[in-house]
């Protein structure tokens, strides 16, 4: 019921919508009975052969309940839709407002499958919820006192037959769905969620199952889950089946109970011959107002995993906290870490680390793979918390900042780059949206990337497709470098920016690193030693620690690990 009161508070700024969704429904389900019950009334009279004048009134309102019937119910599917896709609006929004603080740090165990199932599929599933266990279940309690008091002007135990067998069918039939479908609707939501990271999972590394042969057993996996999610259908539709006859069984034995005492009453002239048929076919179109809520209930225990699963991601707390009174924007970009240290789930990665990186000033990480480069990028850029030390930004704690505000100061280029499914241009203009068609050639030309834009059929608007694979790594790796130098924040950050480049561009790269401005401060974090002559001073780091410090010259001189590392690289 926590689950289900919380999905209602998204419902609370749309109450006038539902109001009249709830409004709609009964006006639908009353038009229903009255175009019924007059129908009866129309035949039976007729029937006794009297004159037009007595059954003028009864042809319009046969009329006019037709009509009116079909106006009401296409108003209360447009009200009841309206206000389900405004509710499932303001959810994604939440979700990703909840999602986008939890981003990279505590979503990096999650499967991208699954986020994806979870913004896509389970708001979906809760369309079911809104627009079944909304407004009918209110419709419902309406028509039921409706009914009651329709059936009493004709004999007090009419009114109690009608009111036992709807709410027999609209309480009784719902708790048993309720019931019956708890575990299996959670299990179905479960498995569906497994499916579609498992299919997700395929798509992204076929190539790679192709390559080793083993698209094979991944399709026996998806097929055996494929089973077991059909199993779970194949048992929730037959619950479905169960209620369903249970459904017909109540309205025809309430319907065939109503007739049964009617009949007396007509014999005894306690209620007119012409009225027998307008209490039957009243109250068998009565029961439209609750012969879907057992329906309703069969999904909900679905709906409300579903929902389990939203609330999950959502509840978690950031790692990275924003402070309560964040400081102004950073004036200065002078950064400098004391004594930092970092586990990853109790596994030191950093040990007491300590420089400066004052504005102009040009440092290069280096260390073999693992020595803990890229962590202090991605605690700089506010990814991760540290567990100990400081690290200041324009001589406050860099967590006095809000973390937008930290990463604006930075121009990152990282090892991998995402590419948009949209055009190169709106690719770059993720840096700077205000940018230029100018400033966007320059910061390509500086990247390298000119020449290879001139190549392309549509310039700068040709798509660049799905994470960019339409181009190669080394292309990627040089629009995330046109993406920072368009950026052009106090600080550069490079982490392995040479990675996919070939000699010529890497060495083109370098060239660009001796055009940045000289008040501008840049961090080279990198395990190829290529081009370090330029750097003010070089930090060496292996096993998490700094191990050497120094210039380029300085560190060969000292035949170090940068002096090992230099010669595996050059001799």
């Amino acid at each position: 019921m926590k689950t289900f009161r919380r999905l209602l508070l998204f419902v609370l700024p749309f109450w006038p919508h539902v109001l009249l969704a709830t409004l709609l429904g009964t006006l639908t389900i009353g038009a229903s009975i009255s175009l019924m019950s007059t129908s009866a009334y129309l035949i039976s009279m007729a029937a006794l052969h009297p004159s037009i004048a007595a059954i003028s009134v009864a042809v319009v309102g046969v009329r006019f309940f037709g009509i009116s019937r079909g106006i009401f119910r296409y108003l209360e599917r447009l009200s009841t839709h309206s206000l389900t896709f405004r509710i499932l609006t303001r959810l994604r929004v939440w979700f990703y407002q909840s999602l986008e603080p939890l981003a990279p740090a505590r979503l990096v165990s999650s499967r991208s499958g699954d986020l994806l199932n979870r913004v896509m599929a389970d708001v979906e599933t809760l369309d079911n919820l809104y627009v079944r266990a909304l407004a009918p279940p209110l419709v419902a309690v309406l028509v039921i006192l409706g009914m009651s008091v329709f059936m009493s002007a004709f004999a007090p135990i009419l009114a109690l037959v009608i009111t036992v067998f709807l709410l027999l069918i609209g309480v009784g039939l719902t708790l048993l769905a309720l019931v019956l479908n708890r575990l299996p609707g959670r299990e179905l939501t479960i498995e569906r969620a497994n499916l579609r990271a498992d299919l997700v999972d395929v798509v992204q590394g076929l190539p790679d199952l192709l390559a080793f042969g083993r698209e094979k057993n991944w399709l026996a996996r998806i097929r055996l889950a494929g089973v077991r999610f059909a199993t779970l259908q194949t048992r929730m539709a037959r619950l479905s089946g169960i209620q369903a006859g249970l459904n017909s069984l109540l309205t025809g034995l309430g319907i065939w109970l109503l007739l049964t005492l009617s009949i007396p009453l007509v014999t005894n002239g306690a209620i007119q011959g012409v009225h027998l048929a307008v209490i039957v076919l009243g109250a068998m179109a009565s029961f439209e107002a609750v012969q879907n809520l057992p329906q309703a209930a069969q999904l909900l225990e679905a709906n409300l995993q579903s929902a389990r699963r939203l609330f999950e991601i959502a509840d978690s707390s950031p790692v990275v906290c924003e402070p309560v009174q964040p400081l102004p924007r950073p004036s200065s970009a002078d950064v400098q870490v004391c004594d930092l240290s970092f586990s990853y789930d109790d596994s030191p990665v950093l040990v007491d680390i300590n420089f400066d990186l004052p504005a102009g000033k040009k440092m290069a990480i280096v260390g073999p793979s693992g020595a803990g480069k890229s962590t202090i990028v991605n605690l700089l850029m506010r990814f991760w918390e540290f567990n100990h030390g400081d690290v200041f930004l324009g001589g406050q704690d860099i967590r006095f900042y809000s973390p937008v505000d930290a990463r604006r100061m930075i121009s990152l280029v990282s090892q991998s780059t995402y590419l948009f499914n949209a055009s190169l241009k709106d690719n770059l203009l993720l840096a700077r949206p205000t940018a230029t068609d100018l400033e966007v050639e320059d910061a390509c030309r500086r990247a390298g990337l000119a020449d290879f834009v001139r190549s392309l059929p549509n310039g700068y608007d040709t798509q660049v497709g799905e994470r960019g694979f339409q181009f190669s790594g080394g292309e990627r790796q040089r629009v995330a470098i046109a993406r920072a130098l368009l950026k052009d924040a106090p600080i550069f950050v490079f982490d392995e920016p040479s990675a996919n480049l070939d000699p010529a561009t890497e060495r083109h790269l370098l060239n660009t690193l001796r055009q940045i401005p000289a008040e501008k401060s840049v961090l080279w974090v990198t395990h190829r030693l290529l081009g370090l002559e330029e750097m003010d001073e070089i930090v060496v780091m292996d096993h998490g620690s700094i191990v050497e410090r120094g210039t380029h010259a300085q560190l060969l001189d000292h035949q170090g690990l940068y002096w090992k590392l230099w010669g595996l690289q050059f001799f």
